[in-house]
């Protein structure tokens, strides 16, 4: 899944170049990170679901990667996750196949491939028996940012039933789900059987299904699926969360601990890059003096920072920010306060 915005990433980050097509981490793009990560994996070729105007963007990701550039479901605009897993579900079983879906959002960061591998195989045995499964990521932190799954009873040791949905808790509260070791991070990644989720789907958001049904008929299928924007409207707009895992006494959840982060904001991806010995990560041509814990990139020009703690700078050709590692959240209401003054930094990279 490919659909996101990245506003929280903002001023690299723009609508029409999101952050999981930027290099933010290493030399590849996070979407060439994700499709490369399924190296090992008994998988079928991927299949990307994403926006219509990233069509040429996600095309050229697929062809470095050495797959079909024509593997895509065009979005004429989104609908979140649980409409787009549906109408991934419903192409992988046109031919009357009835494969396992491996659902993963473009743009997390998962540095151990290796115990990532081993959860997706252990779930992938709990969907082929029709379980809908998703994934905890063990937290290491009390995070206000994420989601949280409390797990129910055991299935084995490493995963279990899902007791409930959690939404995001306010420091206190994250503090108690760190301490009670019964909580784990929500991470939006999800295995199961095409036709269990479809089934799922028909019993808890049918006119969801019956609107995805309707847009499949309706698409175009040549470079990929373009998906009807008249047929997609009609569609309601919900996360899989929402429309299916809160209501279904099927889901389960596996553990992960395998260095996992949706880098959702600039404070993420200091937490996860190189430091100096001063705690700064500094990407660019960055000159620094007599500071600490921060996060200095510059795209296009020397930046120069001097006696400074905490801070987050963000240099592109057409923009500056300045915020901290602990409030760079607020980044998106920035966003929001330039789109609404029309201004074209806020969602255009060219300026």
């Amino acid at each position: 899944m490919s659909g996101g915005a990245g506003t929280r990433l903002w001023p690299a980050s723009r609508s029409d170049r999101p952050k999981q097509f930027l290099d933010l981490i290493d030399d590849h793009s996070m979407v060439r990170a994700t499709l490369d990560r399924l190296a090992g994996l008994a998988t079928a070729p991927p299949l990307v679901v994403a926006n219509a105007t990233h069509a040429d963007l996600v095309a050229t990701e697929l062809s470095a990667a050495g797959h079909d550039p024509g593997r895509m479901i065009l979005e004429p605009f989104g609908r979140n996750t649980a409409p787009a897993a549906a109408v991934a579900a419903l192409h992988l079983t046109a031919d009357g196949t009835d494969p396992l879906m491996l659902l993963l959002p473009a743009d997390h960061v998962i540095s151990d491939v290796a115990s990532f591998h081993a959860a997706v195989r252990h779930a992938a045995v709990l969907a082929a028996g029709g379980a809908l499964v998703t994934f905890g990521v063990v937290p290491t932190s009390p995070e206000t940012g994420y989601g949280y799954i409390k797990t129910g009873h055991p299935v084995d040791e490493e995963s279990f039933h899902i007791e409930r949905f959690v939404e995001k808790p306010d420091s206190a509260t994250a503090e108690s789900y760190l301490e009670a070791g019964t909580y784990l991070w929500n991470s939006g990644m999800f295995v199961f059987r095409c036709s269990a989720y479809l089934a799922a789907l028909s019993e808890n958001a049918p006119e969801m299904l019956a609107a995805c049904v309707a847009t499949m008929k309706a698409s175009a299928t040549s470079n990929g699926v373009l998906l009807d924007a008249d047929a997609f409207s009609a569609t309601p707009a919900d996360s899989i969360d929402y429309a299916v895992m809160e209501h279904t006494d099927r889901g389960m959840v596996v553990a992960l601990d395998a260095g996992w982060s949706d880098v959702g904001s600039w404070a993420a991806l200091w937490e996860i890059g190189e430091h100096d010995d001063d705690g700064n990560v500094l990407i660019g041509d960055i000159v620094l003096s007599d500071s600490r814990n921060s996060y200095i990139r510059s795209e296009h020009r020397l930046v120069t920072v001097a006696g400074v703690e905490g801070l987050v700078v963000v240099s592109t050709p057409d923009a500056l920010l300045v915020t901290t590692v602990e409030k760079c959240q607020n980044v998106k209401t920035i966003v929001d306060i330039l789109k609404s003054r029309g201004r074209p930094e806020a969602t255009d990279s060219t300026g």
